[in-house]
């Protein structure tokens, strides 16, 4: 069955559809929703049986709903209509929402309903919520949609507006998330931010300058007046509410781009940044946990993206967790990515952008180092969210890898126009042999969490559940800790660890990509620079990658019309 994607990015969603339907045998294209004309050529180039838009920000041309069954990924519960659908729910404190499925129709989002599907709206950002509820929800609806193809009973429901849950609600709009510091309690500032996650910000005036703020965390005991800004700690600022204090993790200027909160604010303030508090441990991005003999290593970086500073600190962290008595490490990573590798926005913001790259790639890789030099413990690599390019890659340093269902992971770098480091030409085919490293970082194409397993990339794939894969985790770690054969397991990684070395230095590895990657860094025409500005400034694709891109056979292809 061909299927034909539109999506206005090819975001984590519209990748994991994208390889749900590879695997349930289907032929898939993907075209961007570059314009009209573009999307109704894609349709007579491709002549899809399906449409599936699991991203769509602007409307289907009726060309081709009113001849295709076109379905749409709606982020909301059966009724509910307009683009701010999770930003309210989060708004009105919903603790129940879903996503449904809804056939292209005149009314935007008002279409027959192919199913739906809800779950408990739990206290996380809006991000956070699409990535993991929304996605898993919404990849099992277009699953059961394509089967229901076949199905010649099914017949899809039309919408009732009398009896849907939902209803008709505007775009959120900058006056809707304002917050007013002097009256809105910490819970109701926590809830604004929240809904303005990742996209588009609270705006906000200070210092007089227009910014953006995004991510929050509640403060647990320090205060102020309310509005004012109270601490600063690993890049976070703490601001005052009525009754406590929250921290705003990140921030952008107008014109800008988006940065650690205290790079972009403290220079604003009125009074000067050094009288702000410094407390180390409060916004902490890195942390460790222990359950009897394993210990859990956390860090939770805003996007996945790791700077220089930020992987230093996780070397530190990491060697002291070594020096201990734990015999498993777990790199848990964070709450909405495992890692996607150095910090673009970062490096983009850098008086130097080449030399910030060269350090900040040096910087990860003196940790994935770490990881693959450590021969006294075991390591385990717990991918409970997406990871990309040297993130994904950094996995496989460890000695298992332990992944999460639906889990969508990049292990390539030629996207962003580079060769890659992180010891890829060591690790990746150590795991998955030669022929299939070179297909993984010249196709460019996402591998799901049951691809990643079937070519050896992963040991395990454990339940979607965050509550049941944790404790699947668990469970893994412990029995390997307790393990009577653990010091046997201990000599054969030291051993082969040894052997490998004899066969070819790590630092040849590291200095044959490092010399690939200090080409492209200093050469001020590289692509990479163009691609990271146009990534890390949002510029809209105007073309589909050709790697997405198929054709029907000739002889099928007809003017669509």
């Amino acid at each position: 069955m061909r299927i034909l994607l539109l999506c206005s990015a090819f975001n984590g969603l519209s990748q994991r559809i994208h390889r749900e339907l590879h695997l349930l045998g289907c032929s898939v294209s993907l075209q961007l929703a570059t314009g009209s004309a573009e999307m109704e050529r894609a349709v007579a180039d491709f002549r899809p049986r399906l449409v599936v838009c699991p991203f769509l920000t602007r409307r289907i041309p009726a060309a081709i709903w009113k001849k295709l069954p076109c379905l749409i990924v709606h982020p909301g519960i059966e009724g509910d209509r307009g683009p701010s659908s999770l930003d309210w729910a989060i708004e009105y404190n919903r603790t129940e929402w879903g996503v449904t499925l809804v056939q292209a129709d005149e009314a935007m989002d008002a279409g027959d309903i192919w199913g739906s599907a809800v779950f408990p709206l739990r206290a996380a950002g809006k991000s956070g919520l699409y990535r993991r509820e929304v996605t898993a929800a919404a990849a099992s609806l277009v699953k059961k949609a394509i089967a229901a193809l076949d199905d010649p009973t099914f017949r899809p429901r039309p919408l009732d507006p009398a009896t849907a849950p939902g209803q008709l609600l505007p775009a959120m709009t900058q006056a809707d998330r304002a917050i007013d510091w002097q009256r809105d309690s910490t819970d109701t500032v926590i809830s604004r931010l929240r809904a303005a996650d990742s996209a588009p910000g609270v705006r906000e005036e200070i210092g007089g300058q227009c910014v953006y703020l995004y991510g929050v965390r509640r403060e647990q005991s320090l205060t102020g007046t309310p509005g004012e800004f109270v601490a600063h700690s690993n890049g976070a600022v703490c601001r005052a509410t009525v009754d406590g204090a929250v921290w705003i993790m990140q921030a952008r200027a107008a014109d800008g781009i988006k940065l650690p909160a205290a790079e972009v604010l403290l220079p604003l303030l009125d009074e000067a940044p050094g009288e702000l508090e410094a407390v180390p441990a409060a916004a902490e991005d890195i942390w460790s946990e222990h359950r009897g003999d394993v210990a859990y290593l956390h860090f939770d970086f805003a996007g996945g993206a790791m700077d220089t500073h930020q992987c230093r600190r996780l070397l530190d962290h990491y060697r002291a967790l070594r020096s201990g008595d734990a015999a498993v490490i777990v790199l848990m990573g964070g709450e909405e990515f495992w890692s996607n590798g150095i910090h673009l926005n970062r490096i983009e913001s850098s008086e130097d952008p080449a030399q910030e790259s060269w350090q900040n790639l040096n910087a990860i890789d003196d940790f994935v180092e770490a990881l693959i030099d450590t021969t006294d413990k075991i390591t385990v690599a717990a991918l409970r969210n997406n990871a990309g390019a040297g993130g994904a890659i950094m996995a496989l340093a460890c000695d298992h890898v332990m992944l999460r269902e639906g889990v969508v992971l990049n292990p390539h770098y030629r996207t962003m126009g580079l060769y890659g480091s992180e010891y890829w030409t060591y690790l990746l085919p150590r795991r998955v042999g030669a022929k299939q490293a070179a297909t993984l970082v010249r196709n460019c194409l996402p591998l799901l969490a049951s691809e990643a397993l079937q070519i050896g990339f992963g040991d395990e794939v454990f339940d979607e559940d965050w509550d049941i894969y944790r404790r699947e985790l668990d469970r893994f770690c412990q029995s390997i800790a307790r393990s009577a054969d653990l010091g046997a397991q201990l000599q054969a990684k030291a051993a082969m660890r040894k052997e490998d070395e004899k066969r070819k230095p790590l630092r040849q590895y590291r200095d044959e990509e490092l010399e690939e990657m200090s080409a492209i860094f200093f050469d001020p025409q590289a692509r990479y620079h163009r691609a990271r500005r146009d990534f890390v400034y949002r510029k809209a694709a105007v073309e589909t990658p050709a790697h997405l891109r198929k054709k029907a056979p000739l002889w099928q292809r007809l003017v669509f019309s």
